[in-house]
């Protein structure tokens, strides 16, 4: 299972990516495939992954096209193939 890690950065008496890091780090074992961080003015967001399913492009955060929203949620879509012939 992937592991989330998530903060408020409205605090600047943080050093947010250090402190996202260590989060993760301490999670490491629920996912040891990969890591991804996103941050901004309001939050701070860590993931690690479990490679099983989509082992190429799973990858997280994910975010919308033009970056306005981003992501990070652990779950399978189990239909991703019927989804994505309605694409």
């Amino acid at each position: 299972m992937c592991g989330i890690t998530g903060l408020s950065t409205v605090s600047k008496d943080i050093d947010v990516q250090s402190t996202l890091k260590k989060m993760v780090e301490v999670i490491r074992h629920r996912g040891p495939d990969d890591e991804g961080y996103y941050s901004d003015d309001h939050v701070g967001l860590g993931f690690c992954r479990l490679s099983i399913i989509d082992l190429v492009t799973g990858n997280q955060p994910v975010t919308n096209e033009d970056k306005t929203i981003w992501l990070i949620f652990n779950g399978e879509i189990y239909n991703y193939l019927e989804l994505r012939e309605t694409c």
